[in-house]
């Protein structure tokens, strides 16, 4: 059986409700996962968005969160996810906002997607002191199982 992420929130490739951007509370999206292979010491999540800033003509991918050290077994992160709510002993990467929580999305024109992307490692990491994106998929690199993604949309109006 594949790795699998969901959301509660929202389905793969629709909108995401706007309590998880900056145009209303800005909480994390609740998250669930199924399908850890067998020999996963941890996972890793990144959240980015790839169309920055304007998915006609983007730029970059800008970075939304980053968790790693995630226990296999957690099954998911609740709504709301905060550093003292986390499942124990995850630790928290830097996003774009140079934070180490969730910063929701808010883009600034167009519709952009959100991708979800979480991965079963054979290891557990070294303590990064809170890594950029980049950082951690070079620490990641040859460990990676498996990995499952989630793609959220969102449009201000």
């Amino acid at each position: 059986m594949p790795m699998t992420l969901i959301s509660p929130a929202f389905l793969h490739q629709h909108p995401i409700p706007a309590r998880h951007t900056c145009d209303g509370p800005d909480t994390s999206p609740p998250l669930s996962w199924s399908g850890v292979p067998a020999g996963t010491k941890s996972l890793a999540l990144i959240v980015d968005d790839p169309d920055a800033p304007d998915p006609a003509a983007p730029q970059r991918t800008f970075v939304h969160w980053v968790l790693y050290n995630i226990p296999p077994e957690a099954g998911g992160l609740e709504e709301g996810a905060a550093p003292a709510s986390l499942p124990a002993a995850t630790e928290q990467g830097l996003n774009d906002w140079r934070d180490r929580t969730w910063g929701g999305p808010c883009p600034p024109i167009g519709r952009h997607r959100y991708f979800f992307k979480l991965y079963a490692l054979d290891s557990t990491l070294p303590h990064l002191k809170h890594p950029t994106k980049a950082a951690l998929e070079e620490a990641m690199h040859g460990h990676v199982l498996e990995h499952a993604e989630l793609v959220g949309l969102y449009q201000r109006h």
